[in-house]
């Protein structure tokens, strides 16, 4: 059986984002780990969340045990505010609920796709991954299945790692065949979805560096 995930956006009270993240780690890492969970990542808004919006990602062993016990990350801070939970399972990656280590641009894009174009939304996003890391510098973390979405759109997420903003930026503009086909491919993608959008991060729990950047 595979793991669950639970995406978990977290509105702190103002200026109380990195307590939040600093207490998340310190305390509630090790709580959920008494439970049965893990601590996948937390991350900090970079563009397009509010500046006091932190996102963690933990991990579950099955479903029964994400529902009762997601809470206890963020349970009892009286720096956060509101949160919002999504149960997730993984679809073509991650392959394993090794944690993303390396600083960098999380692309946080979330889509709803009918159920009659998911299939090839799949087919497309295997077959543009390779070229689409080869080209860019990047990784896909993971596509995650949104749990609850059978009647209606399929939600998912889809969690990219690329060096910097600017990767990011670059990666939009093909720069030669290689890359308009790689573009082709994940236009035809977007094309198949009802909705999609994009906000993007970097990761407070890093192991190489940490980012010190004033985006919000």
């Amino acid at each position: 059986m595979s793991n669950i995930y639970i995406h978990h956006r977290i509105a702190c009270r103002p200026l109380q984002w990195s307590t939040t993240a600093e207490t998340i780690q310190a305390e509630a890492a090790a709580r959920i780990g008494d439970a049965g969970g893990t601590l996948y990542g937390i991350w900090r808004s970079q563009i397009g969340l509010p500046r006091d919006t932190i996102t963690a990602v933990t991990v579950w062993p099955d479903t029964d045990s994400a529902i009762r016990m997601g809470d206890l990350l963020h349970d009892g801070m009286e720096s956060v505010e509101t949160v919002e939970l999504d149960l997730m399972s993984p679809t073509l990656r991650p392959a394993t609920a090794d944690a993303p280590v390396r600083q960098g641009n999380y692309a946080f894009r979330w889509f709803e796709t009918p159920p009659e174009n998911f299939e090839e939304f799949l087919d497309l996003c295997e077959a543009t991954w390779p070229g689409f890391e080869s080209s860019y510098d990047s990784q896909v973390i993971g596509l995650w299945r949104v749990e609850g979405s059978d009647d209606g759109p399929i939600r998912t997420l889809l969690m990219t790692r690329r060096p910097n903003l600017a990767m990011w930026e670059r990666s939009k503009i093909p720069a030669d065949a290689a890359e308009q086909e790689v573009r082709k491919k994940l236009n035809r993608r977007y094309e198949l979805c009802d909705w999609t959008t994009v906000y993007t991060t970097t990761l407070i729990t890093a192991e190489d560096e940490q980012d010190t950047a004033r985006w919000t």
